[in-house]
Order: C-alpha cells, then structure tokens, then sequence
C-alpha cells in the first residue's frame, strides 16, 4: 500500500495583528462545529500537541464566512516542519461534497492559543485549495481561563518581491447556538475536567443548577408583592400559563415515580435538596433540567402538557 501523500515544509514567521474596523470580512460558525473541534481533541493521539482540521461551509453575499461543518485532517509536527495528510483530506472532502454538495471548503481549524510559525505553512496549503480561506482557533489549553474562539484571516506582507511574513488578522465572530447548546458551550469554556460527570453527578449538578434557578424565579415574585420590583405582565403571565398547566402530582406520587426511574445512591448533599424539592417538583421540572443522558429516560413518558410547563418556565427566568 502506497504512503499517504503529505506536505511537508519548514516553518517561517506570521504576524498577528488586531482586528481593523475597516475589514468587512467576518464569519459565523455553527456550534456543532465547536463541540466536534473539542471531541476531536480529546480523542487526538497521545503524541499530538494539536488537531487540525478542515472548515466547510459557504459564502454569504455579504462575505460572511458561515461554517457549518469540520473534519479532522491526520498530521504530524516538529519544532520546523509540519506535514498533513493532503491524501486523507481529499478523499473526506469528496465524500462530503456527495452528502451535501452545499458545504464548500472554507477554511482550517486548529487547537491552541493564537497562531504560530506553522499555522502559516497550513494556511498556505489551504490558501491553494481555496481562495481566502479562514483560520478557526479554539484555545482548548485556557490559556486566559476560558477556551476562547477566534477567526483570522491573513495575507502576504512583502518588501518588493521579497515575501517577508504571513500577516494574520482576526475578524469578527459569531457563534450561532440554540438555548440547549449554549448550556453546553458555557460550561465547555469554563470548565476543565478530568472525567465526565457519572449519571448521579451530573444530577446533583443539574438539581442544584435547578434550585437556583426557582429561587430566581421565587424572589421575583417576591420583589413584586413586596412593591420592591415592578410588575411584568409578561413575565407573570409566563409565570401563570405554567403554574396553571402543572399536572397534579403529591410529594409521594412524585417519589415513587422518581425512584422508579433512577435508583438514587446516598451522597453527600442528597438529603438537603430532597427535603426541599420532592414537595415542589412536577415532571415538568425535571424536563427542562435533564438535557443530558438522563433526559432519554424521562422524555419517553412525559407528555407534551409537560414539556410545555418546562419551556415556559424556562422562557420566565430567562426574560429575568
């Protein structure tokens, strides 16, 4: 079996440069894209410092860059020298373009805190194979204390006939997330872990997630009653469509179901927001918390009346 082809070149300077109001280039970057950068990096090699990869997507008609979709390219780096799998990105690419002919190539992706002498190598490639292609960095390090995200765009600098460097210079970006995925973002970017929550750790994560946000919803109301807060008719009409289309369920219906459906282990805060939640909750609470694995067990007995009380409660806190 032939070698995969690769390129291979030394690495030469890049410069980066702030942002410039005058630049009308800007690009816009669906969350999926993110979250498959942050798995591809967990599951990279042992060796690999980084993962690269390419951005597939379009061109809106008023230059707007609009990733949609990301893939791995296999490389391998020294402290001079990168090389890709040009082989392996050309046949991913092909075998993109026959699912969604729409999703062009647009760019490259890496891991890490801003650009270095090799993103100028890669970007050259990718420069060949499209025009004016976009540079996706997610700093998966926290470098700053939160895995920031930035586009770059770059451009020859030359004295003459002389090319002297790579100039990068980031442009705007705007990450386009539903309500569920930016639950997940804001805890991706602030948060290292060294292993996933177990089912009752992600509860207890996600019950005391819920707590706070009734308490919110408590002292609202209070605030209003006590004249110390203006009334919102929007917000109390959220308020009453929700506590009005609440099922009727007593503390020990709710315990019995509960139990029913996840054996709860002892821990160390489990009687503190028992006590207080099992005479309050309804089904309809547990539905807007369980966004994770727990969701698959609930969302296959809970009705649509249900669903409707959980996103209108949290529709309420949000207007807060």
């Amino acid at each position: 079996m032939a070698a995969p082809e690769t390129s291979t070149c030394g690495a030469g300077p890049a410069l980066l440069f702030p942002s410039s109001s005058s630049s009308s280039s800007s690009a816009r970057v669906e969350a999926v894209v993110v979250f498959t950068i942050c798995d591809s990096f967990v599951r990279r090699p042992d060796q690999a410092e980084r993962v690269i990869g390419t951005l597939l997507g379009s061109v809106l008609p008023d230059g707007t860059v609009h990733v949609r979709n990301a893939y791995v390219v296999p490389h391998s780096e020294s402290a001079d020298q990168v090389a890709l799998d040009i082989e392996y990105h050309h046949n991913m690419y092909a075998s993109h373009q026959k699912v969604n002919p729409k999703e062009v190539l647009v760019g490259w992706f890496s891991t890490g805190f801003g650009v270095s002498g090799g993103s100028t190598l890669i970007h050259e490639f990718y420069s060949r194979e499209v025009q004016s292609p976009i540079h996706l960095t997610v700093d998966t390090g926290f470098t700053m204390g939160e895995a920031s995200i930035k586009a770059y765009v770059s451009s020859n600098l030359s004295l003459g006939d002389r090319h002297l460097a790579a100039q990068f210079q980031e442009i705007p970006l705007d990450l386009k997330m539903l309500d569920a995925e930016k639950v997940g973002f804001e805890m991706l970017k602030s948060t290292m872990v060294e292993k996933l929550p177990n089912d009752l750790e992600g509860m207890e994560s996600s019950m005391q997630n819920l707590y706070a946000l009734i308490d919110e919803i408590y002292k609202y109301v209070d605030d209003v009653v006590e004249a110390r807060v203006a009334p919102d008719n929007k917000i109390g009409r959220f308020i009453a469509d929700t506590v009005s289309s609440m099922p009727k369920l007593s503390p020990a219906s709710f315990d019995r179901l509960f139990n029913d459906k996840i054996q709860v282990t002892t821990c160390s805060c489990a009687d503190k927001w028992l006590s207080w939640f099992l005479p309050r909750l309804t089904i309809g609470h547990i539905s807007l918390l369980l966004q994770d694995n727990l969701a698959l067990v609930y969302l296959s007995s809970i009705t649509r009346t249900q669903i409707a009380v959980a996103e209108k409660l949290n529709t309420a806190a949000q207007v807060l």
